[in-house]
């Protein structure tokens, strides 16, 4: 039963995987620019706003994974509530289709909230300077984009 069923689980495998990793990657994220948000409160309240939207930046790659894995979940007629008749090839293109937003998603995430916590400490420090401070973890969120337009097209692309 289960031999006939592999591309499925395959297919399955990549979809938790896009959602798994890319999750991990944003709760690590978020987690490490909370901690710098969280001391800047402590000394500055009236900053909580500013130094909240760069905490939730790293949030994004596992929003982008929670994508990946519902288009993946779809194509494959999970969703729908009839899976699809699928080779374990197919599945292992799933498969591979998943794996951009979920390595880079928790690479790019981990880094992001790096660069945000640093970027929170410009703001603790140069209110002003929110705007030049909100780029730098800005520029790690290209990455994160990127990866998460491969792995669409690419689990588009696959005949199912």
């Amino acid at each position: 039963m289960l031999g006939s069923n592999m591309g499925l689980v395959y297919a399955l495998l990549g979809a938790a995987v896009a959602v798994f990793l890319a999750g991990a990657g944003s709760a690590i994220g978020v987690g490490i620019a909370g901690q710098a948000a969280a001391g800047v409160v402590t000394e500055d309240p009236s900053k909580f706003a500013k130094v909240l939207i760069m905490q939730l930046l790293p949030g994004t790659q596992g929003i982008y994974g929670l994508l990946v894995g519902f288009i993946t979940l779809s194509k494959i007629g999970l969703l729908g509530g009839s899976p699809a008749e699928m080779t374990a090839f197919q599945g292992l293109l799933v498969l591979a289709a998943c794996l951009p937003i979920g390595i880079v998603g928790l690479i790019s995430a981990k880094s992001q909230g790096q660069a945000s916590a640093a970027a929170i400490g410009i703001v603790a420090k140069k209110p002003d300077q929110f705007g030049k401070a909100m780029l730098f973890p800005a520029m790690v969120e290209t990455y994160a984009i990127l990866s998460l337009l491969i792995s669409i097209l690419a689990v588009n692309a696959i005949q199912i």
